[in-house]
């Protein structure tokens, strides 16, 4: 009589904790929602899309707002597909996170406003103005031949992306093998310092990139620089002792943009 009462204690709890499984189960699917914005279709959980009171998501997920289904069911919003999962890693990360480049601030604001997040807006007109202020500062660009063995050609530039431009430009060929800058050229963020007499093995040469065009001479090198600064919009502002006639061999050039 004990074991059967055991038994049947036994297979209830198992029931008991079975269907106890089978609730947890059943919450934690009904916790993931699937959104279709604009045809992207996003997967997510309840508590992410409910995190700020009040806004749009909360609004819909709540009941509190009437949104239309799509053929499978899911919730349609008529907003930009791509832009959402920007909307969407706000709402898990609590903070804005864009890649690098990201340049549809003002899209990203509106969309922010259409789903009541005046957090994200905010921080979105934030960076969109602090980039604005930053795209109108003087951009400099130095370059200067010092005509000294331990100097050489130096050229700085406040704008770290123009100096990676050069840096790009310009490798170390030897032979077949490609081994980037040589040694005798210092390179930082807003520098690059060319060493006037540069050792070279046999069969290396200084190439540049595009053309395969040789670089013989520091010269050469400087006339580089000038073109591509004169691509990238920067004008010349002053020269220093052009006396033979040509700004190449000049010792300062000075340029803005």
């Amino acid at each position: 009589m004990e074991r059967k009462i055991n038994r049947r204690e036994k297979e209830c709890e198992e029931k008991q904790s079975n269907s106890e499984g089978s609730e947890q189960e059943k919450e934690y699917k009904t916790s993931l929602i699937t959104l279709n914005v604009g045809g992207y279709l996003y997967i997510t959980q309840k508590q992410t899309l409910t995190k700020y009171p009040d806004s749009f998501l909360e609004g819909v997920i709540n009941g509190k707002i009437m949104c239309p289904f799509d053929a499978d069911g899911h919730y349609f919003i008529d907003r930009d597909g791509l832009l959402f999962r920007h909307i969407l890693n706000f709402l898990r990360n609590g903070e804005l996170l864009l890649p690098e480049g990201f340049r549809e601030n003002q899209l990203l604001a509106q969309e922010a406003d259409f789903f009541q997040l005046k957090v994200l807006s905010d921080a979105v007109k934030s960076r969109w103005e602090k980039e604005q202020l930053a795209s109108r500062e003087t951009t400099f660009l130095e370059i200067t031949d010092s005509h000294d063995r331990s100097q050489g050609l130096r050229i700085f530039c406040n704008a770290p992306d123009f100096i990676a431009k050069i840096k790009s430009r310009i490798v170390l060929v030897s032979k077949s093998r490609l081994d980037g800058f040589p040694e005798e050229f210092s390179v930082s963020s807003n520098i690059i310092q060319f060493k006037y007499f540069i050792k070279s093995e046999n069969g290396t040469r200084l190439v540049l990139k595009e053309d395969n065009t040789f670089v013989c001479t520091l010269e050469t090198l400087k006339f580089e620089a000038i073109m591509m600064a004169l691509k990238c919009g920067f004008r010349l502002l002053t020269s220093l002792d052009c006396s033979k006639g040509s700004i190449v061999h000049s010792d300062a050039l000075h340029f803005i943009k």
